[in-house]
């Protein structure tokens, strides 16, 4: 039997518990599960690639399956197809994220048919956490301690305490 092989695509910026249940109980979906880092040009990023990449890795290096963190810059049904992935793992929150995830796998659909979209509900108390919430959050000296691990918090606030909070 071939391996199934799943693809959790994101900006991941930072790694949220959200992102990090959707990755537990996504890998239980595939014998691989691929964490594609990107760039989304549309957002502003706080960490760099590089330290993305690094952040994510770490923060899955526990995860009990096969997990592999790469970055890409590349259509995602691209990138699926050089991973050998049939499987794109979304993660949902809310209605909005349905409405614009709907039309992402439709567009993927027709680039990439033998890749299916699965989507993953978030666990019920992690349904508000979004990464853009979190570094808003930590811009105004709020806490984000209950949204990200404490090694992820630890350097959002060292990121915002070098680039300098809002309000201030």
């Amino acid at each position: 039997m071939a391996m199934r092989i799943g693809v959790y695509p994101g900006t991941f910026d930072p790694i949220t518990l959200g992102h990090m249940d959707i990755i537990r109980r996504g890998a239980k979906l595939v014998d691989r599960l691929v964490i594609g880092v990107t760039t989304n040009i549309s957002k502003s990023p706080m960490f760099t690639d590089e330290e993305r990449l690094e952040m994510v890795r770490r923060e899955c290096a526990d995860v009990d399956a096969e997990v592999v963190v790469t970055g890409f810059n590349s259509l995602l049904m691209d990138f699926a197809e050089r991973q050998g992935a049939s499987v794109i793992i979304r993660g949902l929150r809310a209605v909005a994220d349905f409405e614009y995830e709907y039309q992402m796998a439709g567009m993927n659909q027709q680039i990439n048919d033998r890749v299916e979209t699965v989507f993953l509900m978030a666990d019920v108390s992690l349904q508000p956490i979004a990464s853009r919430l979190v570094k808003e959050i930590a811009l105004y000296g709020g806490p984000i301690h209950k949204f990200v691990s404490a090694k992820v918090c630890e350097e959002v606030m060292e990121r915002v305490e070098r680039i300098g909070r809002k309000g201030d």
